[in-house]
């Protein structure tokens, strides 16, 4: 930001991290500034459930009484966790007062990585009702999209997503089950990446939502996307080059039939691929062959998952689309619905499409349509939740299903003023294969970062 002589606030990860580290700025006057723009800005936005103020500000004293700063990549960065992985001293909310469960003692392990990397956490953002549906709101305060405030940031990290998108905190974590990472960063316009089955420590939840589940980051940068991915996955900061020649597949086929790709998030593809063709890289046709089993696999999974996450909770106090779920989660659960033989066998299917294909990566659209409006969720009926989910965020659950990495990047503006983006899909292990090419893509079309309220 031009006004870094004054605030912190808008500036990236990186260049918090290198200022605290070099004694430019400290830890505590970077931590005050976040917490005065979450005063300001997150009564408007409802990004957060708790915000640790007192906490923070003694947290960031503590930073800057290390010693070896110079070993801290994340030193000094204000940070937020999604309330349903466990924060010491906090309740973990998973949603609602009817989900939440007792003070953690301690950190769950994403978050003591963070911390142990010289972050403050600042607080706790929101999520949907046990972190089911891709709007996040509650019956009483739904959390609201930064760059237009009657329309969602997503879900389930919608409160991570928006603290980002408005500058609340430079990078923000969040979790993904169906598309709870991406499909919130692409309503928001930053970066979110999913990395795949087995980099990150999970330990959410039961099994982990049958392994769909994974952590990740929201940032506005990829640079910080991968600052964070690599301190969340306990590796040295990684230096991201542009990646050699590559055969780049474009998929446009919506997963859910008679669900298609709206004309904005279509004209996204057709701009990414332009890039990276403009960048020596060499695209294809290769349209997704996601097999009904695939999709009935995850969704038996999403809603089994529901139903054992409940079993000690007084369904009577959750929301009445929570309920729905839970009811149909029980009966897949107790009729053998949840196979796992059918989660392999689209792995093992995807992971394959990529060889057959010889493809590199693999572009598709981030989102079907606009993101829904921020409010009535909660209250509405489980039908037309899911209804209104599918439509318009379709493309992700397919990878959470296979176990693959993806990353969204922003590519535009909607007409209506809503940023536009696209996912990009890879192998496993291409995590940084893919945050180089979304860097690729944040070089040759750069993005607004920030709509501050």
């Amino acid at each position: 930001m031009d006004n870094l002589a004054t605030t912190w606030v808008g500036a990236t990860a990186k260049q918090i991290s290198r200022a605290v580290r070099r004694g430019d700025t400290n830890a505590t006057q970077v931590v005050a500034d976040h917490l005065e723009q979450i005063a300001i800005s997150d009564p408007s936005l409802a990004a957060f459930r708790v915000v640790r103020g007192g906490e923070a500000i003694v947290e960031a004293e503590k930073v800057d009484e290390q010693e070896d700063l110079a070993n801290l990549p994340l030193a000094g960065v204000p940070v937020a966790v999604k309330e349903n992985t466990p924060v010491a001293g906090l309740p973990t909310w998973h949603g609602s007062a009817a989900a939440r469960t007792p003070v953690a003692e301690e950190d769950h392990e994403i978050v003591r990585r963070l911390r142990g990397a010289g972050a403050v956490v600042v607080g706790v953002t929101r999520m949907p009702e046990l972190g089911l549906w891709a709007t996040t709101d509650g019956v009483d305060l739904p959390t609201r999209n930064p760059w237009s405030l009657d329309r969602t940031p997503g879900g389930s990290s919608g409160g991570s997503a928006a603290a980002v998108a408005a500058g609340l905190v430079p990078i923000a974590h969040g979790n993904d089950g169906l598309g709870s990472i991406r499909i919130p960063a692409a309503c928001c316009g930053i970066v979110g990446l999913k990395p795949g089955r087995g980099v990150l420590p999970v330990d959410l939840g039961v099994d982990n939502w049958f392994d769909l589940v994974e952590h990740g980051i929201l940032a506005t940068t990829v640079g910080d996307a991968a600052l964070g991915f690599t301190v969340l996955a306990g590796r040295p900061p990684a230096k991201l080059t542009p990646p050699d020649r590559l055969r780049v597949g474009v998929s446009l086929r919506s997963p859910l039939p008679g669900v298609r790709a709206d004309e904005p998030n279509r004209d996204a593809v057709a701009t990414t691929v332009r890039l990276l063709g403009e960048a020596g890289h060499d695209t294809i046709s290769a349209e997704v062959p996601v097999p009904t089993s695939a999709g009935m696999a995850g969704l038996m999974a999403w809603f089994a998952s529901a139903y054992r996450e409940s079993q000690q909770l007084d369904h009577k106090a959750l929301q009445p689309r929570s309920r729905g779920h839970i009811r149909l989660g029980k009966l897949a659960w107790q009729r053998g619905w949840v196979r796992q033989s059918q989660r392999d066998a689209w792995r093992e299917k995807a992971i394959a499409f990529f060889a057959e294909r010889e493809i590199d990566i693999l572009v598709t659209p981030a989102l079907a349509e606009t993101p829904p409006p921020a409010d009535g969720h909660a209250t509405s009926s489980w039908r037309r939740n899911m209804r209104r989910n599918m439509r318009y965020a379709p493309y992700a659950a397919p990878w959470n299903v296979a176990g693959l990495p993806a990353i969204v990047v922003p590519v535009g503006v909607r007409p209506d003023g809503l940023p536009v983006g696209v996912q990009i899909v890879g192998p496993p292990d291409s995590e940084l294969l893919l945050l180089s090419v979304a860097g690729l893509l944040e070089v040759a079309n750069p993005w607004t970062r920030h709509a501050f309220v």
